[in-house]
């Protein structure tokens, strides 16, 4: 499975997120309870700022294992939907 891990990765640097998403749900479909996948799902949607759909994958990792790196990145999805400057608007 670390072969198809570092495949996935590879298209997620070369911006090729069509073809890894459909690697990641095809691998899904017989791994569901796989932490990793659903991680590496929510990198693909947070590297196209798709931030709900990065924070449920990244929850559903969690959710199969709380010692998933999905911890820290769901949390970063958060503060970053949260952040506010009202000095970079024009009133």
């Amino acid at each position: 499975m670390e072969e198809k891990y570092q495949q996935i990765k590879l298209l997620t640097e070369k911006e090729r997120y069509a073809d890894a998403l459909v690697l990641v749900e095809a691998l899904l479909k017989d791994n569901s309870h796989d932490d990793m996948l659903w991680y590496l799902k929510g990198n693909i949607y947070k590297k196209q700022e798709q931030w709900q759909q990065a924070i449920d994958s990244y929850t559903e990792a969690i959710t199969i294992n709380r010692e998933n790196p999905a911890t820290t990145m769901r949390r970063i999805c958060i503060d970053i939907l949260n952040f506010y400057d009202k000095t970079m608007y024009n009133p």
